[in-house]
């Protein structure tokens, strides 16, 4: 085959996956966007209540959704604090064993307490009668997440020279407890936030179609494709979507700019990305369910 052949051949296939009228294209897509627009106004004053019950859905879906962020960022600022506590055996040689445990998995730091610093500490802070120091030496062992210290520890008990352990082990329980809690109601509202928005878009869509059944029987017997009488009906879902998560960022930025004042209180690091994060949830849960509750609202009323 020639080079020409070749090129002729090329040029043929390129053809045949490029749209053979782009204008024709232009203009079914602005008048898919008209008619988009025509359904939103056609809706009248019914569009307020619609994007409000979508905004307080979606803010409530937001709050939660931030503070569970905060919460978790609080829960492991205060877990990186927890420290393991071995008390050491008079005996015990202390650079040996703080060298076994730092070779320990997930162990982060460990940190040598003299038996001499923490009598002088104590008695800075109450009153002791003159008596012999009691005290043991001490290390403080940090773990990288506070669901691995009951691990740690388990190791660390078979390290020659450690006579005892301790932790705050009902302060770790709460926290993860915390944790725990904050992502379940996180997940049960979004779950919900879904199906209302589902719902109130399905219904929504309902009405639009039963409205324009006529003006959509005629473009049905005029031949017009399905996904040009459906596709209308789907944005204009989606733009209630959108609306009401716009709307919702309003309260949601409120709500964040306390929960940041907490943080600089409680001088605990928040998630760098989450208020970011927030917006994009929002608006993602908005436009794809109401989207989604249009499709479904179509398959089930709209027969063409």
């Amino acid at each position: 085959m020639t080079n020409g052949a070749r090129r002729s051949r090329l040029k043929q296939k390129v053809k045949s996956h490029l749209p053979k009228d782009w204008l024709t294209e232009l203009r079914i897509t602005y008048r898919i966007c008209i008619e988009t627009i025509k359904g939103v106004a056609q809706a009248g004053l019914i569009n307020i209540a619609i994007i409000t019950t979508m905004a307080a859905i979606l803010t409530i879906f937001g709050a939660i959704f931030r503070t569970t962020l905060s919460v978790s960022s609080m829960v492991g600022a205060m877990g990186s604090v927890l420290e393991i506590s071995a008390y050491l055996k008079p005996d015990a040689d202390i650079n040996q064993t703080v060298k076994q445990i730092k070779e320990l998995n997930h162990v982060k730091g460990v940190k040598y307490i003299s038996r001499e610093a923490s009598w002088a500490e104590l008695k800075r802070e109450i009153e002791m009668p003159d008596v012999q120091n009691p005290l043991p030496d001490t290390l403080h062992i940090k773990v990288d997440d506070p669901k691995n210290i009951e691990l740690v520890m388990g190791e660390i008990k078979h390290v020659n020279g450690v006579s005892d352990l301790s932790y705050a082990k009902d302060l770790v329980t709460k926290f993860q407890m915390i944790n725990k809690i904050s992502h379940t109601i996180t997940l049960v509202v979004v779950i919900i936030a879904c199906i209302l928005t589902i719902t109130i878009i399905n219904n929504t869509i309902e009405l639009v179609i039963q409205s324009r059944k006529e003006e959509i029987e005629i473009m049905r017997l005029m031949g017009v494709s399905n996904w040009y009488i459906k596709s209308p009906l789907v944005l204009q879902g989606a733009i209630y979507g959108f609306l009401g998560a716009l709307v919702a960022i309003i309260p949601i930025n409120i709500v964040q700019g306390y929960l940041q004042k907490m943080h600089e209180f409680f001088m605990m690091p928040a998630y760098s990305y989450s208020q970011g994060l927030v917006v994009f949830s929002v608006l993602l849960i908005g436009v794809a369910f109401s989207a989604g509750g249009s499709f479904m609202s179509i398959k089930k009323h709209l027969q063409v």
